[in-house]
Protein backbone atom coordinates (compact mmCIF):
# COMPACT_ATOMS: atom_id res chain seq x y z
CA UNK A 1 0.00 0.00 0.00
CA UNK A 2 1.08 3.58 -0.61
CA UNK A 3 4.23 4.89 -2.21
CA UNK A 4 6.35 2.74 0.07
CA UNK A 5 5.81 -0.18 -2.32
CA UNK A 6 6.92 1.66 -5.45
CA UNK A 7 10.61 2.11 -4.79
CA UNK A 8 11.68 -1.50 -4.16
CA UNK A 9 9.40 -2.93 -6.82
CA UNK A 10 12.31 -3.72 -9.14
CA UNK A 11 14.41 -5.35 -6.43
CA UNK A 12 11.81 -7.84 -5.21
CA UNK A 13 13.41 -10.73 -7.10
CA UNK A 14 16.73 -10.32 -5.26
CA UNK A 15 15.45 -9.15 -1.89
CA UNK A 16 15.19 -12.59 -0.27
CA UNK A 17 18.83 -13.43 -0.90
CA UNK A 18 20.25 -10.11 0.25
CA UNK A 19 17.97 -10.05 3.26
CA UNK A 20 19.04 -13.49 4.48
CA UNK A 21 22.73 -12.61 4.37
CA UNK A 22 22.36 -9.54 6.55
CA UNK A 23 19.68 -10.48 9.06
CA UNK A 24 22.02 -11.25 11.96
CA UNK A 25 24.06 -8.10 11.48
CA UNK A 26 20.99 -5.88 11.44
CA UNK A 27 18.86 -7.46 14.17
CA UNK A 28 19.16 -4.46 16.46
CA UNK A 29 18.21 -2.10 13.64
CA UNK A 30 15.22 -4.30 12.78
CA UNK A 31 14.01 -4.38 16.38
CA UNK A 32 14.28 -0.62 16.72
CA UNK A 33 12.57 -0.16 13.37
CA UNK A 34 9.63 -2.41 14.29
CA UNK A 35 9.18 -0.76 17.69
CA UNK A 36 9.32 2.86 16.54
CA UNK A 37 7.25 2.50 13.37
CA UNK A 38 3.78 2.48 14.99
CA UNK A 39 4.69 5.41 17.27
CA UNK A 40 5.97 7.55 14.40
CA UNK A 41 2.96 6.68 12.27
CA UNK A 42 0.61 7.67 15.09
CA UNK A 43 2.35 10.99 15.81
CA UNK A 44 2.50 12.02 12.16
CA UNK A 45 -1.13 11.04 11.59
CA UNK A 46 -2.47 12.92 14.61
CA UNK A 47 -0.45 16.08 13.93
CA UNK A 48 -1.23 16.07 10.20
CA UNK A 49 -4.91 15.26 10.57
CA UNK A 50 -5.58 17.84 13.29
CA UNK A 51 -3.51 20.52 11.57
CA UNK A 52 -5.06 20.17 8.12
CA UNK A 53 -8.58 19.81 9.54
CA UNK A 54 -8.04 23.06 11.44
CA UNK A 55 -6.69 24.74 8.30
CA UNK A 56 -9.69 23.66 6.22
CA UNK A 57 -12.14 24.78 8.91
CA UNK A 58 -10.35 28.11 9.38
CA UNK A 59 -10.40 28.93 5.66
CA UNK A 60 -14.03 27.90 5.15
CA UNK A 61 -15.40 29.40 8.34
CA UNK A 62 -13.28 32.44 9.17
CA UNK A 63 -11.50 33.62 6.02
CA UNK A 64 -12.47 37.27 5.53
CA UNK A 65 -12.69 36.96 1.76
CA UNK A 66 -12.54 34.07 -0.66
CA UNK A 67 -9.31 35.26 -2.25
CA UNK A 68 -7.27 33.42 -4.86
CA UNK A 69 -4.59 32.47 -2.32
CA UNK A 70 -7.18 31.18 0.15
CA UNK A 71 -8.75 28.98 -2.51
CA UNK A 72 -5.40 27.44 -3.41
CA UNK A 73 -4.52 26.97 0.26
CA UNK A 74 -7.89 25.28 0.87
CA UNK A 75 -7.32 22.79 -1.95
CA UNK A 76 -3.75 22.18 -0.79
CA UNK A 77 -5.01 21.45 2.73
CA UNK A 78 -7.64 19.04 1.34
CA UNK A 79 -4.96 17.23 -0.68
CA UNK A 80 -2.67 17.04 2.37
CA UNK A 81 -5.56 15.75 4.47
CA UNK A 82 -6.33 13.06 1.92
CA UNK A 83 -2.68 12.01 1.85
CA UNK A 84 -2.52 11.87 5.66
CA UNK A 85 -5.62 9.66 5.78
CA UNK A 86 -3.63 6.93 4.07
CA UNK A 87 -1.40 6.48 7.13
CA UNK A 88 -3.78 4.16 9.09
CA UNK A 89 -4.02 1.81 6.10
CA UNK A 90 -0.26 1.93 5.54
CA UNK A 91 0.32 1.29 9.24
CA UNK A 92 -2.10 -1.63 9.31
CA UNK A 93 -0.47 -3.20 6.27
CA UNK A 94 2.98 -2.81 7.84
CA UNK A 95 1.93 -4.13 11.25
CA UNK A 96 0.04 -7.18 9.96
CA UNK A 97 2.32 -7.82 6.97
CA UNK A 98 -0.79 -8.31 4.84
CA UNK A 99 -3.70 -6.26 3.47
CA UNK A 100 -6.96 -7.05 5.32
CA UNK A 101 -9.36 -4.72 3.48
CA UNK A 102 -9.90 -6.43 0.12
CA UNK A 103 -9.43 -5.39 -3.51
CA UNK A 104 -11.93 -2.50 -3.58
CA UNK A 105 -10.35 -0.60 -0.71
CA UNK A 106 -6.92 -1.42 -2.11
CA UNK A 107 -7.80 0.37 -5.37
CA UNK A 108 -9.55 3.17 -3.50
CA UNK A 109 -6.65 3.84 -1.13
CA UNK A 110 -3.98 3.62 -3.83
CA UNK A 111 -5.96 5.98 -6.07
CA UNK A 112 -6.62 8.49 -3.29
CA UNK A 113 -2.97 8.36 -2.25
CA UNK A 114 -1.73 9.05 -5.79
CA UNK A 115 -4.34 11.74 -6.45
CA UNK A 116 -3.48 13.58 -3.26
CA UNK A 117 0.22 13.63 -4.15
CA UNK A 118 -0.36 15.03 -7.63
CA UNK A 119 -3.04 17.49 -6.47
CA UNK A 120 -0.82 18.78 -3.66
CA UNK A 121 2.11 19.36 -6.01
CA UNK A 122 -0.06 20.96 -8.68
CA UNK A 123 -1.70 23.27 -6.12
CA UNK A 124 1.76 24.46 -5.08
CA UNK A 125 2.51 25.07 -8.75
CA UNK A 126 -0.66 27.13 -9.15
CA UNK A 127 0.21 29.13 -6.04
CA UNK A 128 3.65 29.87 -7.46
CA UNK A 129 2.21 30.92 -10.82
CA UNK A 130 -0.26 33.15 -9.00
CA UNK A 131 2.60 34.79 -7.07
CA UNK A 132 4.49 35.27 -10.33
CA UNK A 133 1.52 37.01 -11.93
CA UNK A 134 0.81 39.12 -8.84
CA UNK A 135 4.38 40.39 -8.57
CA UNK A 136 5.55 40.57 -12.19
CA UNK A 137 2.29 41.46 -13.96
CA UNK A 138 0.03 42.93 -11.23
CA UNK A 139 -2.23 44.91 -13.58
CA UNK A 140 -2.42 42.71 -16.66
CA UNK A 141 -3.05 39.58 -14.58
CA UNK A 142 -5.97 41.06 -12.64
CA UNK A 143 -8.54 39.43 -14.93
CA UNK A 144 -6.94 36.02 -14.43
CA UNK A 145 -6.37 36.28 -10.69
CA UNK A 146 -10.00 36.04 -9.65
CA UNK A 147 -11.60 33.58 -7.21
CA UNK A 148 -13.94 32.18 -9.87
CA UNK A 149 -11.03 31.31 -12.15
CA UNK A 150 -9.03 29.92 -9.24
CA UNK A 151 -11.89 27.51 -8.46
CA UNK A 152 -11.90 26.37 -12.10
CA UNK A 153 -8.13 25.83 -12.06
CA UNK A 154 -8.40 23.82 -8.82
CA UNK A 155 -11.17 21.66 -10.31
CA UNK A 156 -8.92 21.02 -13.30
CA UNK A 157 -6.11 20.01 -10.94
CA UNK A 158 -8.24 17.30 -9.35
CA UNK A 159 -9.43 16.01 -12.73
CA UNK A 160 -5.89 15.91 -14.13
CA UNK A 161 -4.64 14.24 -10.94
CA UNK A 162 -7.24 11.50 -11.27
CA UNK A 163 -6.47 10.91 -14.95
CA UNK A 164 -2.75 10.80 -14.17
CA UNK A 165 -3.14 8.01 -11.60
CA UNK A 166 -5.55 5.91 -13.68
CA UNK A 167 -2.83 3.23 -14.16
CA UNK A 168 -2.72 2.89 -10.39
CA UNK A 169 -6.50 2.44 -10.25
CA UNK A 170 -6.46 -0.15 -13.01
CA UNK A 171 -3.54 -2.30 -11.90
CA UNK A 172 -3.55 -2.03 -8.11
CA UNK A 173 -4.92 -5.06 -6.30
CA UNK A 174 -4.22 -7.44 -3.43
CA UNK A 175 -1.34 -9.60 -4.60
CA UNK A 176 -1.92 -13.28 -3.95
CA UNK A 177 1.73 -14.20 -3.40
CA UNK A 178 2.36 -11.64 -0.64
CA UNK A 179 -1.27 -10.77 0.28
CA UNK A 180 -0.39 -7.07 0.23
CA UNK A 181 -1.93 -4.13 -1.61
CA UNK A 182 0.35 -3.11 -4.45
CA UNK A 183 0.50 -2.52 -8.19
CA UNK A 184 0.55 -5.67 -10.34
CA UNK A 185 1.89 -4.65 -13.74
CA UNK A 186 1.26 -6.75 -16.83
CA UNK A 187 4.15 -8.34 -18.69
CA UNK A 188 6.85 -7.22 -19.21
CA UNK A 189 6.70 -6.34 -15.52
CA UNK A 190 10.09 -4.63 -15.26
CA UNK A 191 9.46 -2.34 -18.23
CA UNK A 192 6.07 -1.22 -16.92
CA UNK A 193 7.55 -0.61 -13.49
CA UNK A 194 10.42 1.53 -14.83
CA UNK A 195 8.11 3.54 -17.09
CA UNK A 196 5.70 4.17 -14.25
CA UNK A 197 8.42 5.33 -11.84
CA UNK A 198 9.77 7.75 -14.46
CA UNK A 199 6.25 8.83 -15.35
CA UNK A 200 5.24 9.67 -11.79
CA UNK A 201 8.59 11.21 -10.84
CA UNK A 202 8.63 13.56 -13.84
CA UNK A 203 4.95 14.57 -13.79
CA UNK A 204 4.56 14.69 -10.02
CA UNK A 205 7.82 16.32 -8.99
CA UNK A 206 10.33 17.51 -11.55
CA UNK A 207 7.92 19.23 -13.98
CA UNK A 208 6.21 21.20 -11.16
CA UNK A 209 9.64 21.95 -9.68
CA UNK A 210 10.85 23.46 -12.98
CA UNK A 211 7.75 25.64 -13.28
CA UNK A 212 7.99 26.75 -9.64
CA UNK A 213 11.70 27.55 -9.97
CA UNK A 214 11.12 29.67 -13.07
CA UNK A 215 8.30 31.56 -11.37
CA UNK A 216 10.46 32.53 -8.41
CA UNK A 217 13.43 33.33 -10.61
CA UNK A 218 11.35 35.95 -12.41
CA UNK A 219 9.94 37.15 -9.08
CA UNK A 220 13.46 37.72 -7.72
CA UNK A 221 14.44 39.61 -10.87
CA UNK A 222 11.32 41.77 -10.63
CA UNK A 223 11.75 42.51 -6.93
CA UNK A 224 15.39 43.52 -7.38
CA UNK A 225 14.60 45.80 -10.30
CA UNK A 226 11.79 47.42 -8.32
CA UNK A 227 13.92 47.76 -5.18
CA UNK A 228 15.54 50.98 -6.36
CA UNK A 229 12.22 52.76 -6.27
CA UNK A 230 11.55 54.95 -3.29
CA UNK A 231 8.95 53.82 -0.79
CA UNK A 232 7.00 50.60 -0.44
CA UNK A 233 3.22 50.68 -0.65
CA UNK A 234 0.95 48.80 1.72
CA UNK A 235 -0.22 46.62 -1.16
CA UNK A 236 3.36 45.68 -2.05
CA UNK A 237 4.08 44.75 1.57
CA UNK A 238 1.04 42.50 1.58
CA UNK A 239 2.12 40.85 -1.68
CA UNK A 240 5.59 40.22 -0.24
CA UNK A 241 4.16 38.55 2.85
CA UNK A 242 2.01 36.23 0.75
CA UNK A 243 4.94 35.51 -1.57
CA UNK A 244 7.20 34.71 1.39
CA UNK A 245 4.63 32.25 2.76
CA UNK A 246 4.34 30.45 -0.59
CA UNK A 247 8.13 30.35 -1.05
CA UNK A 248 8.70 28.71 2.35
CA UNK A 249 5.90 26.18 1.75
CA UNK A 250 7.47 25.27 -1.60
CA UNK A 251 10.94 24.93 -0.02
CA UNK A 252 9.56 22.58 2.64
CA UNK A 253 7.86 20.58 -0.11
CA UNK A 254 11.13 20.23 -2.05
CA UNK A 255 13.18 19.27 1.01
CA UNK A 256 10.62 16.63 2.05
CA UNK A 257 10.02 15.07 -1.37
CA UNK A 258 13.39 15.35 -3.13
CA UNK A 259 15.06 12.49 -1.15
CA UNK A 260 12.17 10.14 -1.94
CA UNK A 261 12.16 10.80 -5.69
CA UNK A 262 15.96 10.76 -5.79
CA UNK A 263 15.92 7.30 -4.20
CA UNK A 264 13.44 6.17 -6.84
CA UNK A 265 15.73 7.33 -9.63
CA UNK A 266 18.80 5.78 -7.99
CA UNK A 267 16.93 2.48 -7.65
CA UNK A 268 16.39 2.44 -11.40
CA UNK A 269 20.12 2.70 -12.04
CA UNK A 270 21.34 0.55 -9.16
CA UNK A 271 18.99 -1.97 -7.53
CA UNK A 272 18.92 -1.16 -3.81
CA UNK A 273 19.08 -4.35 -1.69
CA UNK A 274 16.06 -4.69 0.58
CA UNK A 275 17.75 -5.18 3.94
CA UNK A 276 16.55 -4.00 7.31
CA UNK A 277 18.85 -0.98 7.12
CA UNK A 278 17.64 0.07 3.68
CA UNK A 279 14.05 -0.60 4.78
CA UNK A 280 14.54 1.69 7.79
CA UNK A 281 16.11 4.36 5.59
CA UNK A 282 13.30 4.12 3.11
CA UNK A 283 10.73 4.27 5.90
CA UNK A 284 12.33 7.57 6.94
CA UNK A 285 12.00 8.89 3.38
CA UNK A 286 8.32 7.94 3.26
CA UNK A 287 7.62 9.55 6.64
CA UNK A 288 9.40 12.67 5.42
CA UNK A 289 6.83 13.02 2.62
CA UNK A 290 4.08 12.95 5.24
CA UNK A 291 5.94 15.56 7.29
CA UNK A 292 5.49 17.93 4.35
CA UNK A 293 1.71 17.59 4.63
CA UNK A 294 1.92 17.99 8.42
CA UNK A 295 4.06 21.13 8.24
CA UNK A 296 1.89 23.17 5.87
CA UNK A 297 -0.85 24.14 8.39
CA UNK A 298 1.79 25.38 10.84
CA UNK A 299 3.44 27.39 8.08
CA UNK A 300 0.10 29.06 7.33
CA UNK A 301 -0.19 30.09 10.97
CA UNK A 302 3.37 31.32 11.42
CA UNK A 303 3.70 33.16 8.11
CA UNK A 304 0.26 34.70 7.58
CA UNK A 305 -1.41 37.14 9.96
CA UNK A 306 -4.85 36.39 8.48
CA UNK A 307 -4.45 32.63 8.93
CA UNK A 308 -3.10 33.08 12.44
CA UNK A 309 -6.18 35.11 13.35
CA UNK A 310 -8.45 32.51 11.73
CA UNK A 311 -6.76 29.74 13.71
CA UNK A 312 -7.26 31.68 16.92
CA UNK A 313 -10.94 32.08 16.16
CA UNK A 314 -11.28 28.40 15.29
CA UNK A 315 -9.67 27.52 18.64
CA UNK A 316 -11.75 30.16 20.44
CA UNK A 317 -8.63 32.15 21.38
CA UNK A 318 -10.13 35.50 20.42
CA UNK A 319 -11.92 38.37 22.07
CA UNK A 320 -15.68 38.77 21.92
CA UNK A 321 -16.78 40.51 18.77
CA UNK A 322 -18.34 43.52 20.48
CA UNK A 323 -15.36 44.31 22.75
CA UNK A 324 -12.31 46.20 21.52
CA UNK A 325 -8.96 46.39 23.25
CA UNK A 326 -9.22 50.18 23.61
CA UNK A 327 -12.63 50.06 25.26
CA UNK A 328 -12.72 49.53 29.04
CA UNK A 329 -14.73 46.55 30.15
CA UNK A 330 -18.25 47.56 31.12
CA UNK A 331 -17.92 51.07 29.64
CA UNK A 332 -21.22 52.57 28.55
CA UNK A 333 -21.73 54.17 25.17
CA UNK A 334 -24.52 56.20 23.73
CA UNK A 335 -26.78 53.77 21.77
CA UNK A 336 -26.96 56.04 18.72
CA UNK A 337 -23.16 56.35 18.60
CA UNK A 338 -22.77 52.59 18.99
CA UNK A 339 -25.07 51.90 16.05
CA UNK A 340 -23.28 54.48 13.89
CA UNK A 341 -19.84 53.08 14.80
CA UNK A 342 -21.00 49.57 13.90
CA UNK A 343 -22.32 50.78 10.54
CA UNK A 344 -19.00 52.52 9.83
CA UNK A 345 -17.03 49.41 10.74
CA UNK A 346 -19.14 47.23 8.47
CA UNK A 347 -18.82 49.72 5.62
CA UNK A 348 -15.05 49.92 5.96
CA UNK A 349 -14.80 46.14 6.20
CA UNK A 350 -16.86 45.65 3.03
CA UNK A 351 -14.79 48.24 1.19
CA UNK A 352 -11.53 46.59 2.23
CA UNK A 353 -12.83 43.16 1.25
CA UNK A 354 -13.83 44.45 -2.17
CA UNK A 355 -10.39 45.98 -2.71
CA UNK A 356 -8.69 42.72 -1.74
CA UNK A 357 -10.94 40.78 -4.08
CA UNK A 358 -9.93 43.02 -6.97
CA UNK A 359 -6.26 42.79 -6.09
CA UNK A 360 -6.58 39.01 -5.68
CA UNK A 361 -4.80 38.92 -2.34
Amino acid sequence: MDTSNWIFENSSSSSNQSYSTTTNNNSDMGTLYSETTPVIYAIVFIVGFVGNTLAIYAVVRYAKTKTVTNIYVLNLAVADELYILGIPFLGTNSALSYWPYGDFFCKLCMTADGMSQFASNYCLTLMSIDRFLAVVYPIRSAKWRKPQRAKIFCAMVWVVSFLTVLPVTIYSRVQEDFNTCNISWPKPHDLWSIVFILYTTILSFFCPLVVISLCYLFIVIKVRSAGVRAGVTKKRKSERKVTRMVVIIVLVFVLCWLPFFTANIVNLIYIIPETKITAAIYFSLVILTYVSSCANPFLYGFLSDNFRESFRKALCFHKPRGVRAADPVGARQDPAKSVQMEVNRNTNSDTLASERMVNGQ
